[in-house]
């Protein structure tokens, strides 16, 4: 039995993640569950998985579900809830699938404790990929990537050497706004946002889609993982979602991932890895698809995936900004307080008036996060 913990039990990620663990009830053992604010969700999970450990985000929540669930199950709340969910229990493998810098201390907990972390949360190693990696590497703790992109890089580069890869090209759905122009995308609203052609995704990563900020901290979270330069990370526009991505061999061979777009399936490889296990999943029939089309990515249309390479070259707490200010300014646009094009704009401004810190520990992080989330706020 592997024993798992998951923070984030209630988001998209989170909730896939329990479904594999369904239907492979045989090898799982769920040791712990931290959620955010849904409730009747978190109720359910812990009542079915009966893990030793839960968490919530308050403990107003903590408190009203406390009666609910059953009495074995320690209950916390809060970030110290996190920490005790990922760090805290006899789980082999943590899964982070929480949204947002949120999940950074946890997972430096978990890998402190020498556990192995099925990583779905970008915001860990886009904000701290250095604290992340060295930890990780000093504890002998596994990456393992849960997004659909890196696991297919992930797997492209099974069995083959470093030194002997060219190139890594992640591919981009392009989002609910793909085929808009510029002019367009003034009134869009964000009910047109969260309409997603090819992805089933909570809100926030939704409109990261549609602005591309997804993609960039995709290509920051590939650069730690893989240990690639920023000139070696290229991003190729694939409507159909079917090329997850690939990777380019000095020889000229090109080894790239497919499958249908379900989360399910790199979630369920990050868990049996380095085995592959039967999956009730649609296959992929190619002549079904019938064709498959890419394009150039332009920087221009998608500037926010501009900011991600050049904050991801320079580095430092440029990363940690980026994030921050992106987060507060989706959220704003969610509560329809800014246009979607103010999202990037906020981004921009932030990032204008920051003075990077070139090797930031976890405090000065803290601290660039905080201060970029008040200033996103400000604008």
């Amino acid at each position: 039995m592997k024993k798992l913990a998951i923070i984030g039990s209630t988001g998209s990620v989170g909730t896939q993640t329990l479904d594999v663990i369904t239907q492979h009830a045989d090898q799982f053992e769920v040791e712990g569950l931290a959620a955010g604010s849904n409730a009747d969700l978190f109720v359910e999970q812990v009542n079915k998985f009966r893990p030793k450990k839960a968490s919530v985000s308050t403990k107003e929540i903590a408190d009203r579900v406390r009666p609910l669930i059953p009495s074995g199950v320690e209950l916390y709340y809060g970030e110290e809830g996190l920490i005790e969910v990922a760090a805290g229990t006899e789980a082999e493998t943590v899964v982070t699938a929480i949204v947002g810098s949120a999940g950074l201390p946890a997972t430096l907990a978990a890998i402190s404790e020498g556990k192995h972390i099925g990583l779905a949360n970008k915001e860990t190693l886009v904000t701290a990929g250095h604290l992340v990696t060295g930890l990780a590497k000093k504890k002998g703790v596994s990456l393992l990537p849960v997004d659909s992109e890196h696991s297919a890089i992930f797997q492209c580069l099974n069995g083959e050497r470093m030194e002997d890869v060219e190139r890594i090209t992640l591919t981009a759905s392009g989002g609910s706004f793909r085929d808009l122009s510029r002019d367009q995308l003034q009134h869009v609203t964000v009910e047109d946002a969260l309409k997603h052609p090819n992805w089933s995704m909570g809100a926030k990563i939704t409109i990261d889609s549609a602005t591309m900020v997804n993609k960039g901290l995709e290509v920051i979270e590939a650069r730690w993982l893989f240990g690639m330069s920023f000139e070696q990370i290229g991003v190729l526009l694939h409507p159909e979602s079917i090329v997850h991505s690939f990777v380019e061999y000095r020889d000229g061979s090109v080894i790239a991932q497919l499958g249908t777009p379900d989360m399910r399936v790199p979630i369920q490889y990050a868990l049996s890895y380095p085995e592959r296990w039967t999956s009730s999943t649609k296959r992929l029939s190619l002549a079904e698809v019938g064709k498959l089309h890419f394009r150039e990515m332009d920087m221009v249309r998608y500037p926010c995936l501009r900011l991600a390479f050049e904050c991801g070259k320079i580095g430092g707490t440029a990363t940690s900004v980026y994030n921050a200010a992106n987060e507060v300014a989706v959220a704003r646009f969610l509560n329809r307080e800014i246009s979607f094009l103010q999202i990037e704009h906020i981004i921009e401004s932030v990032l204008s008036r920051h003075e990077v810190q070139a090797e930031p520990d976890l405090d000065a992080i803290k601290e660039a996060d905080r201060w970029a989330r008040e200033t996103a706020r400000s604008l």
